[in-house]
């Protein structure tokens, strides 16, 4: 057996993981410590400038709600959540991010995140709530602001040590206790107080996806499996608001599809053609009030083409070629405008991708698809 050597790491605040949570945990906390003489540690199992859930980078940012610029109002925005979760929500919970939130992106913004501005030198929005940005290095900005902030403050970083759960002083969390995944090495963590935002555990269970998707879940609720384990196993009282919410996959395309469908406009078909939204539209009457508010609430919308996978329709497409088609057809009366409108909205279609799930657009390349001259074709039965 190997002789592992005993780490030992005293500190006053112990942060578990190094994704988007923990990072924002160590800026804000270093922040504090800096004034207070105290000292924070992060530490993570794999590497922070890739770590966590949004490793790969985003397409857009889900949520700004535009006060400062006059376009939208908190209580709006908490009248659109209750509308999408069909009356369903923690409106304080809600209000309390809705009030931060713009903040936060002007802030990721000043640290170097790319946002998308138009001509007027306004926001690009994806929807009425979304904002499109470059976001392949949104990690990375995230994690060199928190890198940053713990130098800054005497604070220290720890990749590549597994943490695999607390440590205990009787009914007391003290600490946490893993191993080194690159040498031989365990680590005792002793702290005064303990963050854990350590993520997923998502192949706990197998997903039915297979081959290229296997792994592909979308937020499911075992994500947070690996923070539950550690605060159960700390006895921590666990309280959860659960929203069961499994999102359709598109065939050839589990990325991010809300561009395509809030910035594009793209429509949704079976692979017998019919459009769910429209074939299926009756079966919104069932479901009133919400299902006759606009926009229709997330959930249904996804269910209605659910049936149509059930009832042996699937898979699902997304009409690209058609919806690139229709906004460049704007200007189809000038030839030069029109074939550089479809070179940029095809270098948008990729970007989406790129930015998001760059496994989505090898596969794309691989088959010789594109999306602005057709839909994705099946190449297996949708998972």
């Amino acid at each position: 057996m190997a002789n592992y050597e005993t780490v030992e790491v005293s500190t006053d605040l112990l942060i578990v993981g190094a994704g988007f949570g923990a990072c924002g945990a160590a800026t804000e906390a270093s922040y504090w410590a800096k004034k207070n003489g105290l000292k924070v540690v992060m530490v993570d199992k794999a590497a922070t400038d890739r770590s966590g859930a949004v490793a790969m980078g985003l397409s857009a940012i889900n949520q700004y709600v535009g006060v400062k610029d006059g376009e939208n109002t908190v209580e709006d925005y908490i009248r659109y959540v209750r509308q999408d979760l069909m009356g369903i929500s923690r409106e304080d919970l809600v209000y309390n991010i809705a009030r931060h939130v713009d903040s936060s992106v002007h802030m990721f913004e000043k640290w170097g995140l790319k946002i998308w501005i138009d001509e007027d030198g306004k926001y690009v929005h994806e929807g009425r709530w979304q904002l499109m940005i470059n976001g392949e290095s949104y990690k990375i900005i995230i994690a060199e602001a928190a890198k940053n902030a713990l130098a800054d403050a005497g604070g220290e970083l720890i990749e590549r040590v597994f943490i695999v759960g607390p440590l205990m002083d009787g009914n007391k969390c003290v600490g946490a206790v893993g191993f080194s995944t690159r040498e031989e090495k365990f680590y005792v963590f002793k702290a005064k107080a303990v963050i854990v935002g350590a993520g997923g555990a998502v192949h706990v269970f197998r997903p039915r996806s297979v081959g290229e998707g296997f792994g592909r879940s979308w937020y499911p609720p075992f994500n947070s499996g690996t923070s539950a384990y550690f605060t159960l196993q700390a006895g921590a009282e666990m309280t959860c608001q659960e929203v069961r919410f499994i999102p359709v996959r598109f065939k050839d395309g589990y990325g991010p599809v809300g561009a395509w469908f809030l910035l594009f406009k793209s429509r949704a078909i079976s692979a017998e053609g019919g459009e769910y939204m429209v074939v299926r539209k009756e079966e919104l009457n069932n479901w009133k009030p919400y299902g006759l508010a606009k926009p229709i609430p997330a959930n249904l919308r996804n269910y209605l083409g659910m049936l149509d996978v059930d009832a042996g329709l699937g898979p699902l497409y997304m009409e690209t070629d058609e919806a690139i088609q229709n906004i460049a057809n704007e200007f189809k009366d000038d030839p030069k405008e029109f074939k550089k409108k479809m070179k940029e909205l095809e270098s948008e279609a990729w970007e989406d991708f790129l930015d998001m799930t760059i496994s989505q657009a090898i596969l794309w390349a691989g088959l010789n698809v594109k999306p602005e001259e057709k839909h994705s074709r099946p190449v297996s039965p949708i998972s």
